[in-house]
């Protein structure tokens, strides 16, 4: 972890410390600070906006109620991640729903980190990820989106390393093997038009 990453879970050790203590503040400069993050998590399981919210709630419910038997066995964002993801899984199964497999996401649920970027490389890079499951997709979420570790994401995903590992090579061949086809096409069309 680098020192910003350090100062920043610092600071979120210190908002569960006092939302053990019944602080409502801390609960809301918490969920102020997670919330688009998770929003862009949950919406590689669902589509559904107010599933997304339902999930969110219920997650920073549990944090809400859990937050004074935080044992700083991880990164408290790693924490926040795993309820969220096991919150969205219980919220899909409720709502008698399966993760999406593919990621068309809506374009206004996918914020560009920069407002140049390229929309055409952001499409050919959905289009990619497409092709992969839903657990390689939240690998690749979570380590390249999010910036996790490997065992952060065995934590968040609740199972163990050599099972992220694997999920995350099978992603990288996948997009390897299926990036190319996908440039190739999209030359070719921009030709055409």
């Amino acid at each position: 972890m680098n020192d910003a990453d350090h100062s920043a879970d610092d600071a979120d050790r210190l908002l569960l410390q006092r939302m053990s203590t019944g602080d409502r503040a801390a609960l809301a400069t918490l969920y102020r600070s997670y919330h688009g993050r998770l929003c862009r998590f949950l919406s590689r399981l669902t589509r559904r906006p107010e599933v997304i919210e339902e999930v969110i709630n219920d997650c920073f419910w549990i944090a809400w109620q859990k937050a004074g038997n935080f044992r700083g066995d991880s990164r408290v964002s790693t924490w926040i991640m795993g309820i969220a993801y096991r919150c969205g899984l219980k919220a899909l199964r409720q709502h008698g729903e399966e993760p999406i497999e593919d990621s068309n996401i809506p374009e206004d649920r996918i914020p560009a980190t920069d407002p140049d970027e390229d929309r055409e490389l952001r499409d050919w890079l959905g289009k990619g990820l497409e092709r992969l499951s839903t657990d390689q997709r939240v690998v690749v979420q979570l380590v390249y989106g999010e910036g996790h570790t490997l065992d952060d994401v065995a934590t968040i995903m609740q199972c163990p390393v050599g099972t992220v590992k694997a999920r995350l090579f099978h992603a990288r061949v996948k997009l390897r093997n299926v990036l190319p086809a996908l440039a190739e096409r999209s030359i070719t069309q921009k030709e055409q038009a």
